[in-house]
């Protein structure tokens, strides 16, 4: 077997039994990395600590990647200016937050017979929220329901807040904006 020293140089080819001989003299494990190779090759190396810090690697590509999140806001195509105004406010909320939002429109009745006006309802909305976001999916019809997906202009890392500016934290000290 070809045989691989703990710092990657190579040690040559030498018999099973003088590599394991090699592991035990410097107390480290020897592990098969490619068993199917001409000889197959084998490497000296602490294997606990190996899956260690493949497993601290791991965690940290999880923990650097962002979930998206993705809220859903449901009108009907009747629905009364103060209700819409209220509807679009919580839209636009969510897209000021970085989140998706998925605007569903459901339709009952005589209604399905209408579908223009559900997607006049969603084209008006998209236009009075193309500041903060852009349509990801266009109004279509899914059954009795009209769905329309509307992302934020900026991803979820980059938006500003979060933090409060001004006024006192909980400990009644001066807050202040980093």
């Amino acid at each position: 077997m070809r045989l691989v020293g703990p710092q990657g140089e190579q040690v040559g080819i030498v018999s099973i039994d003088k590599a394991l001989q090699l592991a035990a003299d410097v107390d480290m494990d020897l592990v098969e990395v490619a068993p199917t190779a001409r000889p197959p090759v084998c490497k000296l190396m602490d294997y606990g600590k190996y899956k260690y810090e493949s497993a601290q690697k791991a965690r940290a590509s999880r923990r650097n990647q962002q979930q998206t999140v993705i809220k859903e806001m449901k009108l009907r195509p009747k629905i009364d200016t103060h209700d819409y105004e209220t509807k679009k406010g919580h839209i636009v909320r969510f897209l000021k937050a970085g989140d998706k939002v998925k605007i569903t429109i459901m339709f009952r009745g005589r209604e399905q017979s209408r579908p223009e006006l559900g997607r006049r309802l969603l084209d008006k909305l998209a236009e009075e929220i193309s500041d903060l976001g852009g349509v990801e999916s266009a109004p279509k019809q899914d059954g009795r329901n009209m769905v329309m997906v509307v992302a934020p202009h900026r991803p979820k890392g980059d938006v500003k807040g979060g933090g409060r500016k001004g006024g006192r934290d909980r400990d009644g000290e001066e807050a202040t904006a980093e």
